[in-house]
C-alpha cells in the first residue's frame, strides 16, 4: 500500500502556480533552441518571487564568505535534515539501493543511504560554488591527472565534435564548470525550470564559463552543436520513460529504461564519445577524463546502450555515495503494470 507522495499532480501544480501568479519564461518561448543568455523580465520582481531571490542571494553569500570546510559541514547537516523531513525521497533512495545493490546487507545499505543524504546536502553548496566562485578560488580545489588533461586538450584542439559522457553525480554542476575552465567551454544539456527566477539563476550560473544550454528534449539542437564541433555535456543515466528508451541492464536491474541518445548523437560525423566525471576527494574535485570510446557507435543500438550503461556504472562504483540516487531511476518497467516503487502514491 502506498505511503508516500513524491509530487503533487499536474492539475494541482497549475492551480498553485496560478494562485501565486507565477509564469514561465520557458513556456513563453524563451529557452528554446540554444539558450545563450538568461532571460530577465520586470515581472520577476513581483513580491511573490522575493523568496526565490532571497534564497539565491543567501546561497551566494554562504559560498562566497564561509570557509569551504564550514560549507561542507553545513551541507552534511542539511542533507541529513532533509532526509528526515522528506520521507518520500528517503523512500526512493532506499528502493534504489535495494534494486541496484541487492548483494549489500541491510546495514550496509543504511550506511550508504546516510552518506548519500550527506553528499546531497553538500551538493547545495557545490552548486553555489559552480555558479559563483571565481576561477582562482575554484582552481585551489581542482585535481586532475596531467596526462589526462593533456590528452583532453589535444582532443579539444582537433576540431572534432566531442560528446562528453557523464552522469548525475552530486558534483555534476562543478564537473561542467571545471571541464570548461581547464579544457574548453561547450554546451550543457539541461532541464528548463517552469519557475522564472530559478530558470534565470540556473542559466546564468551554468553559462558562467560555457557557451550555451539546450533542452534535454531538443536533440536537433544537440546535433547542430556537434556539427559545429562544439562539445556537449551529456548524462543519459535518468529514466525518461519508455517512448525514448530501451530496456537494458543497469547495476542489478536487468531491464532498466535507458535513453539511447548517446548512440544517435555519436552518429554525427567524427564525433568522439569521451567519458568524463568529477568526484570529491579529500577536499579536492578530481576531474577524470578518459580516452574516447573505441568502435562507437556501432549499428547495434542495444549493444551501444549497454556499453554506455557499463561506462556509467564504472564511474558510479568509484563513489556510489556521491551519485544522485534520489530520483526514480527505475520507475519505468517493461510491464506497464509493474510498480518498482509501491510505497509511492
Amino acid at each position: 500500500m502506498a505511503k508516500y507522495q513524491l509530487h503533487i499532480d499536474e492539475k494541482e501544480r497549475r492551480r498553485q502556480s496560478a494562485e501565486k501568479k507565477r509564469f514561465s519564461t520557458v513556456k513563453k518561448g524563451w529557452g528554446k533552441g540554444f539558450v545563450e543568455k538568461p532571460v530577465f523580465v520586470k515581472a520577476m520582481l513581483k513580491p511573490h518571487f522575493i523568496g526565490a531571490w532571497l534564497s539565491i542571494f543567501a546561497l551566494f553569500c554562504l559560498v562566497t564568505f564561509l570557509p569551504y570546510s564550514l560549507q561542507m559541514w553545513l551541507g552534511k547537516k542539511i542533507g541529513r535534515l532533509l532526509g528526515s523531513i522528506l520521507p518520500a525521497r528517503k523512500y526512493v533512495l532506499r528502493r534504489n539501493l535495494e534494486l541496484a545493490f541487492p548483494e549489500l546487507t541491510d546495514e550496509k545499505r543504511r550506511k550508504l543511504s546516510k552518506e548519500i543524504q550527506r553528499n546531497s546536502g553538500m551538493a547545495v553548496f557545490e552548486t553555489g560554488i559552480a555558479w559563483f566562485w571565481p576561477d582562482w578560488r575554484l582552481k585551489r580545489h581542482i585535481s586532475i591527472n596531467k596526462d589526462e588533461l593533456e590528452k583532453a586538450l589535444e582532443i579539444a584542439k582537433s576540431n572534432k565534435p566531442v560528446l562528453v559522457l557523464s552522469c548525475h553525480f552530486v558534483t555534476l554542476e562543478l564537473m561542467a564548470r571545471i571541464y570548461a575552465t581547464l579544457v574548453t567551454p561547450g554546451i550543457g544539456v539541461y532541464r528548463p525550470s517552469d519557475h522564472p527566477v530559478w530558470e534565470y539563476a540556473q542559466v546564468k550560473g551554468r553559462l558562467r564559463k560555457n557557451l550555451a544550454l539546450v533542452d534535454r528534449k531538443d536533440p536537433r539542437s544537440m546535433i547542430k552543436a556537434l556539427m559545429k564541433n562544439m562539445p556537449i555535456w551529456y548524462a543519459p543515466d535518468q529514466d525518461y520513460g519508455r517512448n525514448v528508451s530501451i530496456f537494458v541492464p543497469f547495476f542489478a536491474v536487468k531491464e532498466a529504461a535507458t535513453v539511447f541518445g548517446t548512440h544517435n548523437l555519436a552518429k554525427v560525423k567524427n564525433t568522439l564519445v569521451q567519458p568524463a566525471w568529477t568526484i570529491r576527494e579529500n577536499g579536492k574535485y578530481h576531474l577524470y577524463i578518459k580516452e574516447p570510446l573505441e568502435n562507437f557507435p556501432t549499428e547495434d543500438v542495444r549493444a551501444d546502450t549497454i556499453r554506455v550503461n557499463q561506462e556509467i556504472e564504472k564511474m558510479i562504483r568509484m563513489a556510489p555515495e556521491q551519485y544522485l540516487w534520489l530520483h526514480r531511476r527505475f520507475k519505468t518497467a517493461p510491464d506497464e503494470n509493474e510498480n518498482r516503487y509501491p510505497g509511492l502514491s
